[in-house]
């Protein structure tokens, strides 16, 4: 589809009405992404007389103050779920990314004896996932019970991150990997020395996804574990549902301690700030991983 002048149509300048358009929905979309967090972040530092007088929630508190996070550090809890939550998260992520990217070279390898049914095996369990019984008898019989295990093994290898891995090894050159050949390397060195440099972009968005997955895992931890081997998100989930209980029974007096809205933001920051620190130091492979997937694909 071609301008007038012979230029395509995505080639033109705007029009001003388009550009206003695109920019009220750009602020809109801004606004809606910011309101919310601002509000997080300032009840989270508001006393009880700001919660009182904003309703429960706040814009900009008048008399910050800190006594929500010195509540939820204090008590130990939210102190030890911070350290599961980063624990779980390092290893689970360093052991899933070893584990995916030895799979997804192996199956991307075309001469690999078996490699087909082996990999129609790893797709059916994409479409047919184990249940939460079947998957709870497994962790039990291999004695991972009130283990830290139980949150990383079954879950060491996610279906869509192999594939995506597979799929980006597959479309390196094929000249590469005979050029390397020549030179008398063996598959590991193959895998250490050409792959893994040409695939920085990938192994950052796969690891991101997996890093994710483990920071914001509650469920099976509210299954497999007691509430002394708790992460972090469980934590948070039960401040929020019973966050007034908690604040309730911290202490007899009621202006003693911060009010539950604020208890429950300031753990929502806690199990928030994390993921958002260290994206933008993934950013630039996050970003050129996902345009080289959706340009090779």
């Amino acid at each position: 589809m071609t301008a007038v002048g012979g230029r395509p149509v995505w080639m033109e300048k705007p029009k001003p009405l388009t550009q206003a358009a695109k920019g009220v929905a750009l602020a809109v979309t801004v606004l809606l992404v910011l309101v919310p967090f601002l509000i997080i972040v300032s009840t989270s530092f508001a006393s009880n007389k700001d919660v009182v007088g904003g309703g429960g929630w706040v814009m900009w508190p008048e008399h910050p103050t800190l006594r929500a996070y010195r509540e939820i550090f204090d008590g130990g809890i939210v102190g030890h779920a911070l350290w599961v939550s980063a624990g779980v998260t390092v290893v689970g992520t360093a052991a899933s990314l070893a584990c995916t990217i030895g799979l997804a070279y192996a199956l991307s390898r075309r001469d690999l004896f078996g490699g087909r049914p082996v990999l129609l095996l790893i797709l059916f369990t994409f479409l047919f996932p184990p249940g939460m019984i079947p998957s709870f008898l497994l962790v039990k019989s291999l004695h991972m019970l009130n283990s830290y295990t139980a949150l990383i093994a079954p879950f060491l290898i996610n279906v869509f991150n192999l594939v995506v891995l597979r799929g980006f090894f597959q479309s390196l050159p094929e000249e590469l990997y005979e050029a390397a050949r020549l030179d008398g390397a063996g598959e590991w060195l193959i895998l250490r020395r050409v792959v893994l440099p040409l695939s920085k972009a990938a192994l950052a968005v796969v690891g991101l996804f997996y890093a994710v997955s483990y920071w914001n895992a509650w469920f099976y931890a509210s299954i497999y574990l007691d509430s002394d081997h708790w992460p972090l998100q469980q934590v948070l989930r039960t401040y929020v549902i019973g966050g007034a209980q908690l604040a309730d029974t911290s202490a007899g007096d009621a202006g003693a301690v911060a009010a539950p809205q604020t208890i429950q933001m300031a753990v929502l920051v806690v199990a928030t700030v994390p993921i958002v620190v260290v994206y933008p130091f993934l950013q630039k492979y996050f970003t050129k991983g996902v345009l080289t997937g959706a340009i090779k694909s």
